[in-house]
């Protein structure tokens, strides 16, 4: 028997009240070295700490789309998701006094090449890490966990 991969559809965005929970999409952006997984991390722009490239759904495009919309625009990531969706995150997103709760779901995203210039090169840093060391600088405790349970090594190739 083999189950049919169910295909993702655009979403469509309602102009009505907002959820309680905001819903993002984000990008974990790899590479292999030496046999060995690292991965992209960028800044955030309010607090400087380290995160994955992730942002708010895009109206007409499929979640893996928006997770490469934003791993271009926040890291300038030019790659290929790779799987299924790895896992979510929740976390607190404060913007302008505002406490919002979101989920992120993460995507896999193989780097095929990083560009100088994308449109928040001036606005973040970026930097790749082992998957440990990425683990370690995380705050979302469900974001690391989905780091511990990443291994891209028998797939990437």
């Amino acid at each position: 028997m083999s189950l049919a991969k169910p295909k993702m559809r655009p979403i469509r965005l309602s102009n009505g009240q907002k959820d309680d929970v905001r819903t993002q999409f984000g990008a974990l952006c790899y590479r292999i070295q030496k046999d060995k997984a690292q991965v992209l991390l960028v800044t955030s722009r309010g607090t400087g700490r380290w995160i994955l490239p992730k942002g708010w759904p895009i109206d007409g495009a499929t979640p893996v789309e928006a997770a490469l919309r934003e791993a271009w625009e926040e890291a300038g990531v030019e790659g290929k998701v790779t799987g299924n969706a790895l896992g979510i995150y929740s976390y607190i997103k404060r913007e302008d006094g505002d406490r919002m709760p979101c989920v992120v779901a993460v995507f896999p995203v193989r780097v095929k090449r990083l560009a100088d210039r994308y449109p928040e090169a001036k606005e973040r840093r970026r930097k790749w890490f082992s998957l440990k060391k990425a683990a370690a600088v995380l705050d979302e405790s469900e974001l690391r966990q989905i780091l511990q349970g990443f291994d891209p090594i028998g797939t990437a190739r």
